[in-house]
Order: structure tokens, then C-alpha cells, then sequence
């Protein structure tokens, strides 16, 4: 697992669970279409199984992540 993940919060985090609410503030998204870069590796990508219902994710090559890409 290399390389970097972007991950946009799709849905409301409203009818969630707190501990999901956590994950998300933990993942650093707060807004719906709200959208961060992470570095692709296992922590990351549990955090996002627990919330796969509300985000969307793509893979990022590391040509494509720069520094400062994290927009919210």
C-alpha cells in the first residue's frame, strides 16, 4: 500500500453513529463534499470501513498530491 487515498465525505454525518462522528472528525472531515488527501495505509483504511457509508474514495498517485491539497 503505497501512494495516497482522497477522501470526500459524501452524506451527512447527522444519523451516525458518535463513535463514526469520531472517526470522521479523526479522518478530518467535517462538511459534506468536504475532501482529504491521506497517506494509504492500514489505519486509514479501517478508519474508512467504519465510515464507508458516508465517503467516497479514490486513489491519488504521488504525482498528483502536492503539498497543501488538502481542501476543505
Amino acid at each position: 500500500m503505497s501512494g495516497h487515498l482522497k477522501i470526500t465525505l459524501r452524506k451527512s454525518r447527522i444519523h451516525s453513529t458518535p463513535r463514526q462522528r469520531e472517526v470522521l472528525r479523526g479522518l478530518g472531515l467535517g462538511r459534506v463534499d468536504s475532501s482529504v488527501v491521506r497517506q494509504d495505509d492500514a489505519a486509514i483504511r479501517g478508519m474508512v470501513f467504519k465510515v464507508v457509508h458516508l465517503v467516497e474514495v479514490e486513489s491519488v498517485s504521488d504525482a498528483e498530491h502536492g503539498p497543501g491539497s488538502t481542501r476543505r
